[in-house]
């Protein structure tokens, strides 16, 4: 991509006018926020709910490898992996339904759009069909957002659906009026999610911001929760907070955990038969379909 076409990017709207439409979208807040329904524990939705992560530096073959076992194994979404691993990936998946994701910009988000346009570029060509790229978040605290919006605009351009493109904001180092901007301008690039964290950068995934995002994108987004997902409690609480999507290196851990409830539930309703007592609100709302 040139200067040029970078510098065209830029012209959707001025500053002043992102401006406004980042108060406006502010001050539409909701007083009070809806829960939302997770899907129910044991089913394909949830397990669909998964991007099973590893982007540690350091991680080895086997690691991928058993990564893209597990993913297939419990049905997660997709496995995220850095650029270099993408093709090792696509290789274990084969023919599965679990999709590669790869990371663009990772994790600092301060890389020029140039080299994140290359590297979105290489992760297409080797297969990834969906991209978690860090926005540039610094350009968000500065209220750069013309910049921000080509930070995403020209990996949208060399990605274009049916790539699902997540922009991760790093909500630890923005205020709650950073975040917003943050959801406005990939709205605007369209991008198909904002996600919390990278993970790397601090504090990861808050239910509180979780629902702040869900409230000011519109209607064709969805938010990803990552970054210290762990359990499945924690991943009830962020889906039940607007979260559609949850990144984790856990996921199986999470899967286990809800087995373990699934039986508890099992054994509770038993019970209920026997003793005429019914099951804690907090096991059949995982559960129930209703």
């Amino acid at each position: 991509m040139s200067l040029t076409e970078e510098e065209d990017m830029t012209t959707r709207y001025t500053e002043a006018e992102w401006r406004i439409i980042i108060e406006e979208a502010e001050r539409h807040l909701p007083n009070s926020f809806p829960q939302y329904k997770a899907p129910t524990l044991g089913t394909t939705d949830f397990a669909k709910c998964i991007d099973h992560t590893l982007l540690k530096l350091d991680a080895t073959e086997e690691q991928i490898d058993i990564l893209c076992e597990e993913a297939k194994k419990h049905a997660f979404q997709s496995v995220c992996v850095r650029l270099n691993w993408v093709k090792r990936a696509m290789e274990n998946l084969g023919e599965s339904n679990v999709a590669v994701a790869c990371v663009i910009g990772f994790h600092e988000g301060t890389y020029s759009v140039s080299e994140k346009v290359k590297e979105a570029s290489m992760a297409v060509s080797a297969g990834a069909s969906e991209l978690d790229m860090v926005i540039n978040y610094p350009l968000l605290k500065q209220q750069r957002y013309s910049q921000a919006y080509t930070d995403i605009a020209a990996v949208r351009n060399v990605a274009p659906h049916p790539v699902v493109l997540k922009v991760i904001l790093e909500t630890s180092k923005l205020s709650q009026f950073d975040i917003v901007a943050g959801c406005k301008v990939a709205e605007a690039a369209n991008a198909d999610f904002v996600k919390t964290s990278t993970g790397f950068g601090g504090p990861g995934a808050t239910e509180e911001n979780v629902r702040l995002m869900k409230s000011v994108i519109g209607p064709k987004m969805k938010v990803k929760a990552s970054g210290g997902v762990k359990t499945v409690n924690e991943c009830i609480a962020m889906m039940e907070a607007g979260a559609e999507r949850i990144g984790t290196s856990n996921g199986v851990w999470i899967m286990k955990e809800a087995q373990t409830l699934l039986e508890d539930v099992t054994h509770a309703a038993g019970e209920k038969g026997r003793k005429n007592s019914r099951p804690s609100d907090s096991l059949t709302r995982m559960f129930s379909s209703s």
